[in-house]
């Protein structure tokens, strides 16, 4: 079973209908037993970081993620809740990944937030098996997480930043799989196959 978890964060359903889509019947899910006794583990999302570790905190949800041993894909703002600090909302996370999430600061006119297309490079590990050169994935959002140790995959936008991190049996992206085509739904194919 694929254990979605609920923590009332956007975007869950894309995720669930991305999978569906895979043939794979996933469940949205808040529960412990549900989520440790998980094949896999999903954490998505779109929100605010004090307001989703504030939730998490409430639920018991931070010390069940933070002890799951089988693999888990974590998703957008669930990339950044693994690490250790957000500025957003000067937010202490779950501390699982040792780096920081930061505001992007525009240095030439840049948007904020990233919002569409742009391309990831210098891939590397399971996650990101068999996609095509130079893959195009979907973003929305205002912080990053900054290059370091555990950084699987870099995308530029103001400056170079994480799209991928990877830490033990915690998988992480930055972009939205779910709403990235076919590289998103090779990317879910290779999380589902670890």
């Amino acid at each position: 079973m694929v254990a979605v978890i609920n923590y009332n964060a956007g975007n869950v359903r894309s995720v669930l209908f991305a999978l569906e889509r895979l043939g794979v019947n996933a469940k949205l899910t808040a529960n412990h037993n549900e989520i440790v006794a998980a094949d896999k583990v999903i954490f998505p999302g779109v929100g605010e970081a004090s307001a989703a570790m504030t939730h998490l905190r409430e639920h018991g949800l931070d010390e069940i993620i933070k002890r799951l041993s089988q693999p888990v894909l974590a998703i957008c703002i669930g990339q950044q809740l693994l690490c250790d600090y957000s500025e957003e909302g000067n937010t202490t996370c779950l501390g699982i990944i040792p780096q920081r999430v930061k505001l992007f600061q525009p240095a030439n006119g840049e948007k904020i937030p990233q919002i569409g297309w742009n391309n990831i490079y210098s891939v590397e590990g399971e996650l990101f098996k068999s996609l095509p050169e130079d893959p195009y994935v979907y973003f929305v959002h205002s912080y990053y997480v900054e290059v370091g140790a555990y950084t699987t995959a870099l995308t530029d936008y103001v400056h170079p930043f994480s799209a991928g991190l990877r830490k033990d049996n915690f998988y992480a992206t930055q972009f939205h799989p779910e709403k990235s085509g076919k590289v998103g739904e090779q990317i879910l194919r290779n999380f589902l196959a670890l």
